[in-house]
This record gives structure tokens, sequence and C-alpha cells, in this order.
């Protein structure tokens, strides 16, 4: 079994002057972010979910920049990954794919509402001031990175950024570092297409949304516990059950220790969504999804954040 840890969030060079930020234990909304330096240019990936952790982000990466970051780039619209957005806001220019903004425009502060017992301070809806399409380069100083939007995956607007030279991948939460994939706004077999491109980067180093640094092989898990929800989707399909009652009977095998096990359940109606004919990325229930998900975890998820 996994044992939760909530450590002091930590920076970590993966690179010469690129630097991962990491939030332990990895799970619901402890989010990690990124820094990429260059000379007097700077950009972080990512911000955090509440104001005492967004500060502590940012100063965290304040000594490592001779002024503050000039860009901030969004990998979706989630509120752990978008709602420090503000304290940087007055320096930087938040980058975001174009859905992600229209998504964090329409959303708001809705997280705030899943867990009302976190103390999430004073945070605030701070929009991406500009979008892209399907790819899009920034130069920080000498460093290349390259915001890709792969397809649809996690959500409908997933951003990697890739650093080339270095062989960096900051996945966003494409990827997950010991815990559980999440597909409730995106696709299953989306995820699958979106891993088989990044696996085509080359990546050294991948830095993934949630959990620790890690190589290619964090694609590997993310890829077969994918495949192992639509095995377990088509069997409970064939057997005439639900999402909920499939969620209950499965057998996830190696990927059962991965934190926040209780998003089988969102994935599996993702996945029911699919077989049946649903393209990636169609709206569904997320209240619905979401009780269903309580119900089976036996209590609303912890939120450490």
């Amino acid at each position: 079994m996994n044992t939760r840890t909530h450590d002091t969030p930590r920076l970590q060079e993966v690179a010469e002057n690129v630097h991962a930020y990491i939030q332990p234990d990895g799970g619901w909304c402890l989010n990690n972010a990124g820094l990429i330096v260059a000379g007097n240019r700077s950009a972080l990936v990512d911000t955090a979910a509440t104001e005492a952790r967004a500060r502590a982000l940012k100063e965290a990466v304040t000594p490592l920049t001779a002024r503050p970051p000039q860009f901030v780039v969004n990998t979706h619209s989630h509120g752990d990954h978008t709602f420090g957005n503000y304290l940087f806001a007055d320096d930087a220019v938040v980058v975001s794919h174009e859905r992600t903004r229209t998504e964090m425009a329409d959303v708001g502060l809705h997280l705030t509402s899943l867990w009302p017992e976190v103390c999430w301070g004073d945070v605030s809806v701070e929009l991406p001031t500009l979008t892209f399409r399907d790819r899009l380069t920034l130069h920080i100083g000498d460093v290349t990175a390259e915001l890709l939007h792969p397809g649809i995956a996690h959500t409908t607007n997933d951003t990697v950024v890739w650093l080339p030279e270095q062989r960096v991948l900051f996945t966003g939460d494409l990827v997950m570092s010991g815990a559980t994939p999440f597909c409730l706004m995106g696709s299953v077999s989306g995820s699958l297409a979106v891993t088989e491109q990044l696996r085509a980067l080359d990546p050294v180093t991948v830095v993934a949304g949630h959990g620790p640094v890690g190589g290619p092989e964090l694609l590997d898990v993310t890829q077969g516990y994918l495949r192992r929800v639509q095995e377990i989707a088509k069997a409970g399909l064939a057997a005439g059950i639900g999402p909920l009652e499939a969620a209950r009977e499965a057998d996830l095998g190696e990927y059962a220790d991965l934190l926040d096990s209780e998003r089988l359940v969102p994935n599996l109606h993702r996945a029911y969504a699919e077989e049946k004919g649903a393209p990636p990325g169609r709206p569904l229930d997320v209240g619905l999804l979401f009780s269903e998900m309580v119900e089976y975890n036996g209590g609303l998820p912890v939120c450490h954040a």
C-alpha cells in the first residue's frame, strides 16, 4: 500500500536551470509546477491551488530569478494549476490553450466548493492573456520551450511544455506519477493516443502534473492503467452492469496502489461512453460522476491543499 506523506514542497533541478516544484504526496490538488530560467528571463509552468501554496511557490522561485517570471503557462484549466496565477500576473504574460481560457472563465472558483473545508485563502481567477490552438514556441532567453496541444486527454484543453534541448517534458495532468490518471473531462482513448505522441518526443525527464519526477516509465504506467480501465468497461458492458458496480468488482492488479484510486469510477464512466460511441471529450454529468466517486470511496476524498 502507498503511504501518504505531505512533506514540505520542494524545488528539484531536473536539468541545468530547469526546476520542478513538487508538492507531496501528489494527491488531490497537490499539483506540481515548473520553473525555467535563462539569464534574466524565466517562465513558470502552472501555479498552485490555494493562496498559501501559491505564495510558497513564489517564495521558492524568487531566489532563482533575476526578476519575476515573464511567463506563466497553464497546462489546463483546473484550479490547482491556475488559482495562483493572480500572484504573478502583474509581471507575467499568462499563456494557455484557447479552450483553457474559456473553461476557466466558465467554471470560475467551482473547485473550492468541492472541498469547502480547505483553507483556499484569497484566490481568484486570473485568465490567460495569450492563447494558442495547436502549438506555440516561447523563447526564454536561450531556452526553447514548445507548448503543444496534443489532443483531448485529461481535458479538452491540455498543454504540455517540451524543452527539446534539455529533453524535459512537463505534462500537466496528462500524466500522473504514483497517482491515478483522471479522464473525467477528457478521454480514455484520447489519453492513450496522446501518451504515444509524448513517447515519440523521446523525453529523458518527465515532470508529471502530480507526484515525483520520473522518466518515460511514467508513460508506461499511464497507458497500462488506462488499458485496464478499457478492459473493465468492456467487461462491465458485456455483463450489463454500470460503471459504479463495475468499479466495485474490478481488480486493478498492479495499479491498485496508485493514489486516489476512487478516480476509477469517473474513468469508467468515460470509458463506457466511448465504448458506446461517444467522441472524446463529450461533456458528461460531472456532478453525478463526482457523487458516484464519493459513494464508491465511502466519503469525500481527502484533499490536503
